[in-house]
C-alpha cells in the first residue's frame, strides 16, 4: 500500500491527516476544520515560522502546513525510520507551535482550577499533570499538560491548533474571575521555543550538557536549568510513551542547542510524521481526531484526570454535566482496535460495526505501526462493545475488516519514574 503512493503524494496525505477534523459519520455533529489546510507543498509566506525554520530547510526538512506553522513532517530518513529511531535512541521535535504560557499571580492556582478538571491545588511544587479545558457542556476544548511551578506560577502548555480558542476562552473566564477579585495574569510565552527530545538515549545525550542530575528528575517533574550554558525550563515529558524532556527555551538560542544535541550520533531530528505514529503507537489522543468539543473527558478514557478531591463539587467549567456523568456513566467509550484480517489501515471516520452491521462507533486514528508491523487503531463504540477482546468489524475503502477492541498503549511505554 505505502509503496503504491509516490513520495509526494504520502506527505500530501500524512499531512492532511495531521491537520484536519475528520467529520465523524456516528454519534456526533459534523466538527468544525480545526486548521485550514492548504495544499502541502503550497507557498507558505503567509504560515508562522519557528526559530528552526531555515534549519529544517537546511537539514532537508519537508516542509507541510500545521496549526497555521510551516513544520517538517519529515526529514531525508522515512517516517518508518524515524519512529522506530525514537523507539530506540533520541530523536528532536520542534514543537514549537505549541502554546506555552502561564497563570500567574496570588490566586494562580484558584483560577487554573477554574479552567481545568485536575487538582493543581494538591500538585507539588515543580510537579505537572495532564489536564483537559472543558467548555460549558463538559467537552473538552483542548487537553494541555499543568505544572505547578509554585503556589503562584502555573506553566500551562496547549496545543497550537487550538490557541485561539483557548486564548479567547481563558481570557473570558479570567475577567470574570478577576472582577469578583480575584489576582491572576495570563502570559502567552511568544519569545520562546519548545523542542521535544525524546527517546531512551535522549537523557544520556542531554546529561553532559548540564550539572542538573537528570536521574533525580521524574516523569512529569519541571525546572529551570542551564543546558549548554543557557537558561531553560525543562520538563521530563513528552508524547511518544518514551522517556524524555520538554524543554522551553528563548527563540535566540534554539538553533545552537539543536546543533549542540545533533553532534551526538544517536540524536537526529524527527518530523510531525514519525510524532503521530509514535503517539498512536502510545496510545496517546490528537486533539482534532481523538477529542474535540463534543466528547466528555470519561467518554476519552480521560476520567483520570479529573482530581479525585475535585469530583465532588466539580466547580471547574462544565463541571454540572461532568458530575451527572460520574454518577450516571456515559454511552461511549474510546477503545483501541487491532485487526485480525487483512486491510488497509483505518483512518479518521471509518464505521465500526456489529457482524450483523449495525453501526456502534467510529476511527477517530488509524495508521500502520513501525514498531509492531501492524495496523492499529483508536475509536469510539458504545459502552457494551467497549471490552478489549470484543469482535467488530471495520469498514476501510468500502470493505469490512475484522477487528477486536484492545487496551492500550500497544506498545509498552518507558516513563522515568522512582523505583
Amino acid at each position: 500500500f505505502v509503496r503504491s503512493i509516490p513520495p509526494r503524494a504520502m506527505l500530501r496525505v500524512a499531512a492532511q491527516r495531521l491537520a484536519k477534523r475528520a467529520a465523524p459519520q456516528w454519534g456526533a455533529a459534523a466538527r468544525p476544520a480545526l486548521v485550514p489546510f492548504a495544499r502541502a507543498y503550497a507557498d507558505d509566506a503567509n504560515l508562522l515560522k519557528t526559530a528552526l525554520y531555515d534549519f529544517h530547510l537546511e537539514m532537508g526538512g519537508k516542509m507541510v502546513p500545521f496549526a497555521g506553522h510551516s513544520m517538517p513532517i519529515q526529514y531525508k530518513d522515512s517516517i518508518m525510520e524515524a519512529t522506530k529511531h525514537c523507539r530506540s535512541a533520541a530523536s528532536i521535535f520542534d514543537v514549537s507551535h505549541m502554546l506555552g504560557s502561564s497563570i500567574r499571580g496570588k490566586d494562580a492556582v484558584a483560577f487554573t482550577e477554574r479552567i481545568v478538571v485536575g487538582d493543581i491545588k494538591a500538585l507539588k511544587n515543580g510537579t505537572g499533570t495532564l489536564s483537559v479545558v472543558l467548555n460549558d457542556n463538559g467537552g473538552i476544548i483542548d487537553d494541555t499538560v499543568v505544572t505547578k511551578v509554585s503556589d503562584e506560577d502555573v506553566y500551562i502548555v496547549l496545543n497550537g491548533a487550538c490557541s485561539e480558542k483557548d486564548q479567547a476562552h481563558i481570557n473570558k473566564h479570567l475577567a470574570e474571575f478577576k472582577a469578583r477579585g480575584g489576582d491572576a495574569e495570563f502570559i502567552v510565552h511568544g519569545d520562546r521555543s519548545l523542542l521535544a527530545f525524546q527517546g531512551p538515549k535522549a537523557v544520556d545525550v542531554l546529561q553532559p550538557l548540564t550539572d542538573l542530575d537528570l536521574s533525580k528528575l521524574y516523569f512529569g517533574m519541571f525546572t529551570e536549568a542551564k543546558v549548554n550554558g543557557v537558561d531553560v525550563w525543562l520538563t521530563r515529558t513528552g508524547y511518544t510513551g518514551e522517556d524524555g524532556f520538554e524543554i522551553s527555551l528563548l527563540k535566540k538560542d534554539t538553533v545552537s542547542l539543536t546543533k549542540k544535541l545533533l553532534e551526538n550520533s544517536d540524536a537526529r531530528l524527527c518530523g510531525l510524521g514519525a510524532r503521530d505514529s509514535l503517539r498512536l503507537e502510545a496510545g496517546l489522543c490528537l486533539y482534532g481526531n481523538d477529542l474535540n468539543e463534543t466528547i466528555s473527558p470519561l467518554e476519552a478514557g480521560l476520567t483520570w484526570t479529573i482530581g479525585k478531591a475535585r469530583r465532588d463539587a466539580c466547580d471547574f467549567v462544565g463541571g454540572d454535566v461532568i458530575k451527572k456523568q460520574l454518577e450516571n456513566g456515559v454511552d461511549k467509550r474510546r477503545v483501541g482496535f487491532k485487526f485480525t484480517g487483512k486491510g488497509a489501515p483505518a483512518r479518521g471516520g471509518a464505521i465500526v460495526k456489529t457482524a450483523s452491521g449495525e453501526v456502534v462507533g467510529e476511527i477517530t486514528s488509524g495508521g500502520f505501526s513501525p514498531v509492531l508491523g501492524e495496523n492499529i487503531a483508536m475509536g469510539y463504540v458504545r459502552k457494551a462493545h467497549a471490552k478489549a477482546g470484543t469482535e467488530l468489524l471495520v469498514e476501510t475503502r468500502g470493505k469490512s475488516t475484522p477487528a477486536v477492541t484492545a487496551k492500550m498503549p500497544f506498545v509498552t511505554c518507558h516513563y522515568h519514574r522512582p523505583a
